[in-house]
């Protein structure tokens, strides 16, 4: 499947925050938005997703206009910056409702095992980042788009992530960020930089340099 975003146009109280955007991104692939905090990355990712309606846009799926929010057709889902799963509810009952398999998940997060029947607000910050990226990945949909994944991860889990990214995106379209730039870099086959309102695509790794998103010599 072909994802495109296009033409999109975000105003925030008469300021313009988004124009003329476009992403593509595609199955089979991992695709990068790249930019300084604030610059409106996690507002782009919620207009592709539905979440946020902005002035204008328009989305293609394999070339044909979407008429309705992604999030409305069943093939999205969607990790955003914040906790989604609630609280109370434990790590069983979670698995079981997105209908992911529990002794699978531990094979590569071993040190999960005690957590089975164990509330969601009983695990530290990264402990949740895992389980929330682990269910948005395995679960069944065309389109995954993250936020933030690597937030409060331990380098290892970084890595356990990274390998999982690359699996799932034999089928899917994953579009990707994160302020940790290096992992993103390492975990995407196509990047955009979001800068000034606008993405660019970015050909050559030096060119974050160039547009002065990292220092030079930082690569």
């Amino acid at each position: 499947m072909i994802f495109e975003l296009d033409n999109v146009e975000l105003y925030f109280k008469n300021k313009r925050i988004l124009n003329g955007i476009y992403l593509k991104a595609e199955t089979g692939q991992v695709t990068a938005i790249l930019g300084r905090n604030g610059c409106g990355k996690s507002s782009l990712l919620n207009i592709a997703f539905g979440n946020l309606k902005p002035k204008y846009m328009l989305i293609r799926l394999d070339g044909k206009p979407l008429l309705k929010p992604l999030y409305a057709t069943g093939i999205a889902v969607y990790l955003p910056q914040y906790n989604f799963i609630p609280s109370e509810v434990t790590l069983a009952f979670v698995f079981k409702l997105y209908a992911i398999d529990w002794n699978i998940f531990i094979e590569n997060f071993e040190a999960f095992s005690i957590y089975k029947t164990a509330r969601f607000n009983a695990l530290s910050g990264g402990e949740r980042r895992i389980i929330e990226t682990y269910i948005i990945l395995k679960t069944k949909s065309e389109i995954v788009f993250l936020d933030e994944p690597f937030s409060h991860l331990s380098p290892l889990h970084i890595d356990t992530v990274k390998q999982l990214i690359e699996e799932e995106k034999k089928e899917k379209a994953i579009i990707i960020s994160d302020h940790m730039y290096q992992h993103i870099i390492e975990a995407s086959d196509t990047i955009y930089l979001l800068d000034s309102g606008t993405t660019k695509k970015v050909e050559k790794l030096t060119e974050l340099e160039d547009y002065k998103y990292l220092s030079e010599g930082t690569l």
